[in-house]
Order: structure tokens, then C-alpha cells, then sequence
């Protein structure tokens, strides 16, 4: 079966295209920025060709037909119709948290939470209909994040918040990024079979950490929206809710406080430099102040989500590192890792000096009883096989 598998941001657009008959084999890869805001680049890479350029993409419909044209041009299919199944990293579903073929009851309910993931559930939603309008007889499933998270067992789910609250509305810790972290469960029991007790640190424009018991969640840094836990790119992370009661009272308006939150927090609202961590080292480096600052906060709440999922699991076996910055952040790790000797926990200088970041790499020192590794994610791959499972499912 060949599966389409989709992952979009508010402007963005990014896929890989499966031919799941063929060992999982990807047969193409594409992206597009800037939809909506005018000169959008796009990329579509089929083997060792690949095309590119810049263009106007009114919305995601544009992107995916523009795609869907590309792919035709580059050979990876013949048709349109040759596309099977479409897959979608989906962010939230609310109360519907396995993969799902998309109808909809699907769409309503995405639509019902947007508040809860209110730059993520729109864009999705707009391309489900979207690629249904220019592909009507391919099933779509919605691969949802927070799929992967639910073993997390209910009482580290609930919020110290009336119960009603809970079990009527929904307010709960639902965890996120679960393609990612249940790559890394499922690439770690392939590498490391023995490493069974997992900290897995998906850092990057969008960071979570994740306790990893026996190929299961069983804690995950996110909370009710994706806008908690780790401070991210220019996402607030972890903040006390009655605070907003205070930047109210100083005269700030509710709107302008939320969308400064999603938008002008975490490593840029901090450093005021950039929400890249690679800008923010560099200009920490050259003595800014709140750009270190910056750094070491994000470290500082790194290791604290480690420490508390060390007393979750009762130790660790492995320390695992992916994402943007989990990857190619060199300095983070060893800031992450520093002197946790005590747990058990011990990086080699060297091989943390010498990692590539595309490749797959462990770097704990001889004397480290917990391995520590830099794994390359795979979200789509999980996504596809989710696709592949949820339409096998349903033709049973």
C-alpha cells in the first residue's frame, strides 16, 4: 500500500510518501513554508532528483495539489490515484486518541477541542477536507499524538482540579508528540533490548520528555495542550495558571497574554534574541545575558523532568536524545548530563563531541551504568504504520 503521511504546521506543509509493500520504503519527500504568506518554498526529493522552488500558496490545498503534481513529474507515482491511503500526524483529539479513519464524527470532535490546540487542529482539519475534495475514494486516519500516552496511568493523568472538571470536560494531562517517543520505544527495544526503563528527551522547535517503562508510556512532560511542560522554540511551557489573573489585573488583555504565551515565550521570550537554540548558544556565547539565561532555564527544566522520571522508574536504563536540539545540540547534552554520576548517569566527552546527528549513536563513558544515546526520530514511519493498521482494522 502506498500511504501519503502529512505533517503541517499553521503555514508549513511536510510529508513522505510509503510504499509500505516494499520493506516500508520511502519513495518521496516534500515540504513547503510560508502557505498563506506569499513566496512559499517548497522541496519534493525522489531518489537521488529533486525538485524545488518558490511560488504563491493561497493555503494547504494549493500545497498539496502543487505536491501531488510534483510527484507525478519526479516519477514516484504514475497517478494520483496510486496514493492509497493518507496518513496525518494529527495533534489532538480530545477523548479519541487511536488511530482513527477520518469521517466525520473525527472532524467534529478536532474541531470541537481547537482550543485546546489552536494552531494545530485548524490547519489539519482544513487539509483532511482538503485532500478529500481532491482525493475522494482514499481512506485518511488520523494518527493522534497523544495515542501513545494512553498507559500513563490515571493518577499521574489527573489534575488537582475539581473532578467534574475531569471527567465532563476533559481536563486532563493527555501528553503529546507520541510518534516520536514511540519510535524511539520501538527503534530502543530493537538496538538495546535489554534498556527497558527509558528517558527519552525529544527536544527541538517543540520539546517533551518522556518515561518510557517496557515499550509503554508512563509519563509524558505535556499536560492538557501542547503549549506545556518544556519550554519551547516560543511556547511558554509549564506556567501558573493564576498568573494570567495577574498580568490581568496590570491591564493585560486575555487575548494579547495568550497569544504572546504561544508565540513570544520560551527560548525567544527569554532571550529576546531567537526562538532557535542555535542563535540563542551563539549570542549566550558572545555574552548575552539573557540569552544565557535563556540556555541554562531550558537545561534546568530538562533535568528536572529527568530527575522526576528517574523516581518514576526507579532509575534509569537508557538516557535518550532526538529532535533539532537533542541531535546536533551538543553543549545541551552535556549540560543535561552533567553530574549525574550519583544516578548512574555518565557521558563520554568525546563521543558527545563527535556525534553527526543524522546517524544513530550511543556516547555514555565506560563508567556509565545507564546508556545514553542520540537516535534520529521517525515519526512519519509511525504514522504509517498506524495508517496501515487502522484501515486493516477496519476492513477486517
Amino acid at each position: 500500500m502506498i500511504i501519503l503521511v502529512a505533517n503541517l504546521g499553521s503555514t508549513s506543509f511536510k510529508y513522505k510518501l510509503f510504499d509500505m509493500s516494499q520493506n516500508e520504503r520511502v519513495l518521496a519527500v516534500g515540504d513547503a513554508d510560508r502557505i498563506g504568506q506569499g513566496g512559499s518554498a517548497w522541496s519534493v526529493k525522489s531518489g537521488d532528483v529533486r525538485l524545488e522552488g518558490t511560488t504563491d500558496l493561497a493555503d494547504h490545498a494549493a500545497a498539496i495539489e502543487l505536491h501531488l503534481a510534483q510527484l507525478i513529474d519526479l516519477g514516484a507515482i504514475t497517478k494520483i490515484d496510486d496514493v492509497e491511503a493518507i496518513g496525518f500526524k494529527a495533534v489532538h483529539g480530545g477523548p479519541i486518541s487511536e488511530p482513527s479513519v477520518v469521517d466525520d464524527r473525527v472532524l467534529d470532535t478536532m474541531q470541537r477541542v481547537v482550543p485546546l490546540a489552536p494552531a494545530h487542529n485548524p490547519p489539519y482539519i482544513a487539509a483532511m477536507k482538503s485532500f478529500a475534495a481532491k482525493l475522494p475514494s482514499v481512506p485518511q486516519v488520523a494518527a493522534f499524538e497523544t495515542g501513545f500516552h494512553q498507559t500513563i496511568p490515571a493518577f499521574r493523568r489527573t489534575y488537582g482540579i475539581p473532578y467534574e472538571w475531569t471527567t465532563d470536560l476533559g481536563i486532563q494531562r493527555y501528553g503529546f508528540h507520541g510518534a516520536s517517543h514511540g519510535y524511539i520505544a520501538s527503534r530502543m527495544a530493537q538496538i538495546a533490548p535489554d534498556c527497558q526503563k527509558i528517558i527519552n528527551l525529544h527536544l527541538g522547535g517543540s520539546c517533551s520528555i518522556c518515561a518510557i517503562n517496557g515499550g509503554k508510556s508512563v509519563a509524558n512532560s505535556f499536560g492538557t495542550t501542547a503549549q506545556s511542560g518544556v519550554f519551547h522554540n516560543n511556547r511558554v511551557g509549564d506556567f501558573d495558571a493564576f498568573a494570567v489573573l495577574a498580568l490581568e489585573a496590570e491591564g493585560v488583555d486575555r487575548d494579547e497574554i495568550y497569544r504572546r504565551l504561544g508565540k513570544e515565550g520560551g527560548l525567544l521570550g527569554i532571550s529576546g534574541v531567537s526562538p532557535d537554540m542555535r542563535e540563542v548558544e551563539e549570542a549566550a556565547a558572545y555574552g548575552d545575558e539573557r540569552a544565557k539565561l535563556a540556555v541554562d532555564a531550558f537545561v534546568d527544566v530538562c533535568r528536572q523532568y529527568v530527575g522526576a522520571y528517574l523516581a518514576v522508574l526507579g532509575g534509569a536504563d537508557a538516557i535518550t536524545f532526538t529532535g533539532g536540539i537533542g541531535q546536533h545540540g551538543t553543549a545541551i547534552r552535556a549540560a543535561i548530563c552533567a553530574d549525574l554520576n550519583y544516578a548512574g548517569i555518565e557521558i563520554d566527552p568525546e563521543k558527545n563531541e563527535g556525534v553527526d546527528g543524522n546517524q544513530e549513536q550511543r556516547i555514555d563513558s565506560s563508567h556509565s551504568k545507564t546508556q545514553v544515546w542520540v537516535l534520529p526520530t521517525n515519526e512519519e514511519l509511525i504514522v504509517a504504520r498506524q495508517t496501515l493498521h487502522a484501515l486493516q482494522e477496519q476492513n477486517a
